[in-house]
């Protein structure tokens, strides 16, 4: 059974390669474009792996990491958090996520990254 991974990102061309990407790594993928989307989907099905980007049209991704962290039945699905901006530091110290990425990102470390977390 394919592993499944959450992408929230509300950039539609980031979106699409990390949607091409991980399928062809052969994940199961849901990409969302805002955080009620998610949400909504979250109660549905459970993932295996969220990517959340930081800035977000509804949201935030430090909060909904925060929030996924600190709920008991999602507590130990694995995080990664993507930001554009280069003050990683404090994006860390402001939210548990399992790892984290600075946006533009080489493919291949992105998969290895994702990979340590979820096997397929």
């Amino acid at each position: 059974m394919k592993k499944c991974i959450y992408v929230l990102e509300d950039n539609p061309g980031i979106r699409d390669i990390i949607e091409y990407l991980l399928t062809e790594e052969d994940y199961e993928v849901f990409a969302y474009a805002n955080a009620s989307t998610f949400w909504k989907q979250m109660n549905n099905l459970m993932p295996d792996m969220v990517i959340l980007d930081v800035m977000l049209p509804d949201g935030n991704g430090l909060e909904i990491c925060n929030k996924l962290k600190s709920n008991a039945k999602t507590h130990d699905v694995p995080v990664m958090l993507m930001s554009g901006n280069n003050y990683l530091s404090k994006v860390k110290s402001k939210c548990p996520a399992d790892e984290y990425i600075n946006k533009p990102f080489d493919l291949n470390d992105f998969t290895n990254r994702i990979e340590r977390y979820v096997h397929n």
